[in-house]
């Protein structure tokens, strides 16, 4: 934990009308200076109302060690804060510390985040609504599916538009409810009018998952994936069923249909990102600022389907082919160019993981030539393969290339997983 994590505060029954309202006053000053880029003195002014006791300034100076905006990030700092902030009863330190509880770093990967997503739920944190309606939405029981709609309705009234999305999807195809195409079309109006683009039309099975208890709140399922089915040995290649379900996959959709950009391929020499016609899709990579709980906890089932853990993991990306697009064959290991320049001590990249998030109506199939086989894409399925021999060394067995889409579109979420701990939480 950094030094400054607060042997200086001050016990909350020590503080004085007085100091209060300097916390204050320096919180408020801390907001305008961040809104002017003066991150340091906005640093300085939140540590300052944070000893003092001021909750809102102790989860907003977290978030700054978290995710390392003026200096180094220091999870460990942040942890200290959001729990001091957390007693005092601020209930979106707890939706904070569930999420970083997700990595199995910082904090332990256990029953207190689903402690703590309920309170979040409970004070009607829009991204907690979202996440557990998801939960719920992956569950087979009526109750279940009836509980996934009530939450994304109190997530949309309370103005997340992703929830507003998915609720759209779901109201038109009647899932956890009658067909409500009117209720639908009257939605997709709004967000329309909004600037939100329709989704494409994205349908899956129910994942593949253990029993569990109907109406509860227990994301330990995250850390279940279901079995791999062998596709060939050399290279190493395995298909995950059900993995995703189809709310799962509307949610990446939404989050990067307004980041979507074309395509980049790294310079084997310089290790600079630039355009290359090997690579005509478009893309969208999720920074860890505008990860939310939803997204993390998909991320953690993605790499735990990949058997590996979520901090091995480099940024979410996910892709859009439209027709005649494709990815010629390439293979995913870092030249040393670009390993020397991104995190180094993380190792190379061990394994790949590609979750397909809708139905081609043709072509979009993902080639291995050396393993003389093609996979299909599949919503809600996926492909595991690795990028490194079993020394360690890269495997050029492991080519593959995404065939050009046909007709329709393809998405496609990818996730490149590192020998060792890439990400801080």
């Amino acid at each position: 934990m950094s030094e400054h994590a607060g042997p200086s505060s001050v016990p909350p029954h020590a503080v004085s009308a007085e100091q209060r309202a300097h916390a204050e006053a320096r919180f408020r000053q801390a907001q305008a200076d961040v809104a002017a880029q003066r991150l340091e003195q906005a640093a300085a002014g939140y540590r300052e109302a944070a000893q003092i006791g001021h909750p809102g300034a102790q989860l907003e100076l977290a978030r700054m060690r978290l995710y390392g905006i003026d200096a180094p990030a220091d999870p460990a700092e942040a942890v200290h804060w959001l729990q001091r902030a957390e007693a005092s009863g601020h209930p979106g330190a707890s939706y904070l510390l569930a999420m970083i509880a997700l990595g199995g770093t910082a904090l332990p990967r256990d029953a207190r985040i689903n402690e703590r997503l309920l309170l979040a739920v409970r004070h009607d944190i829009a991204p907690a609504l979202r996440a557990v309606a998801i939960h719920f939405g992956r569950k087979p029981g009526d109750d279940d599916q009836t509980r996934c709609i009530q939450m994304l309705e109190r997530a949309a009234g309370r103005g997340d538009v992703v929830a507003a999305q998915l609720l759209a999807e779901r109201l038109a195809r009647g899932e956890g409810c009658p067909p409500q195409p009117r209720a639908a079309e009257e939605l997709w109006a709004q967000l329309e009018r909004a600037g939100v683009p329709r989704l494409p039309a994205i349908e899956a099975p129910l994942p593949a998952q253990q029993e569990g208890r109907s109406s509860t709140l227990t994301l330990e399922d995250v850390l279940w994936p279901p079995p791999w089915t062998p596709l060939s040995e050399s290279p190493a290649l395995r298909r995950v069923d059900r993995l995703l379900s189809a709310d799962e996959c509307r949610l990446l959709v939404a989050c990067a249909q307004p980041q979507l950009r074309d395509s980049m391929t790294v310079d084997p020499v310089s290790g600079e990102a630039r355009a290359n016609p090997l690579r005509t899709s478009r893309d969208a990579s999720f920074d860890p600022l505008a990860e939310d709980f939803a997204l993390r906890c998909v991320q953690l089932r993605i790499a735990q389907a990949a058997q590996m853990e979520l901090v091995h993991a480099e940024q979410l990306i996910v892709l859009r082919y439209a027709p005649g697009q494709q990815y010629r064959p390439h293979r995913d290991y870092l030249p040393p160019a670009t390993l020397a320049g991104d995190r180094p001590e993380a190792g190379n990249r061990a394994r790949t993981i590609c979750v397909y998030l809708n139905a081609v109506a043709d072509g979009g199939a993902t080639a291995f030539p050396d393993a003389g086989l093609s996979v299909a894409p599949q919503p809600g399925c996926a492909v595991v393969f690795d990028n490194l021999d079993a020394d360690g060394g890269p495997e050029p067995r492991s080519l593959h290339a995404g065939e050009p889409v046909v007709e329709g579109e393809k998405w496609l979420a990818t996730l490149w997983l590192r020998e060792r701990d890439y990400r801080a939480f």
